[in-house]
């Protein structure tokens, strides 16, 4: 199993076709695809899963790209804990998961969290994503060319980190898969599942 989180610098900012792209490319972990957020969609559950597969919204687009499953969750920072814990008792304990959330990093120790950030960006990045930007390990935009040159290229405020730049997000580019694969437990060797809630938080 891997857990994976999966954040951003905006709305819109292209989350959603990146976890696309990662199902897409690492197929055989079977994922559970669950986006965190604070906004009401007027669910009637405050951890709801998606039951069809579609375009019309994020959680139909998992189910579209091969998501086993998909999970929206509504929480306020002071309720993430409550919901996980909830949605702990949902899932399998070896399931592969990946998290659309910067928050959930406060609660979960992912085995990779990656950024979507657009660094042309006029309006400021959300205020979450200026928090947990120093502990993620790689971040990825949106860009001309996904040579591996262009996809290693490292700026100083990524603090060595590598940034890929994909010319689409739904699609992971070798490098990138390369990379992803090098730091995500191999299903074939036994492991321990390291998504649990963090103790004291």
């Amino acid at each position: 199993m891997a857990i994976l989180v999966v954040g951003g610098s905006h709305r819109g900012v292209g989350k959603t076709a990146l976890v696309c792209g990662l199902m897409g490319a690492l197929p055989e972990y079977k994922w559970i695809a669950i986006k965190i957020t604070s906004h009401d969609h007027g669910l009637p559950a405050t951890v709801w899963e998606e039951m069809q597969a579609g375009q019309g919204t994020d959680t139909a687009r998992y189910m579209s790209a091969g998501a086993m499953r998909a999970f929206l969750i509504t929480a306020s920072d002071g309720e993430i804990k409550e919901r996980l814990a909830e949605l702990e008792r949902m899932v399998g304990p070896d399931d592969s998961v990946i998290y659309v959330s910067n928050r959930v990093v406060d609660f979960i120790k992912p085995d990779l969290f990656l950024l979507v950030d657009d660094p042309g960006a006029e309006q400021a990045a959300k205020l979450s994503f200026m928090r947990v930007a120093s502990v993620a390990d790689a971040m990825v935009s949106q860009g001309s060319s996904d040579s591996e040159s262009a996809e290693r290229e490292c700026s100083g405020s990524d603090a060595g980190r590598p940034r890929f730049q994909l010319v689409a997000f739904e699609g992971i580019s070798p490098q990138m898969l390369e990379w992803l694969r090098e730091r995500i437990p191999d299903l074939r060797k036994p492991g321990k599942r390291n998504s649990g809630l963090r103790h004291g938080a």
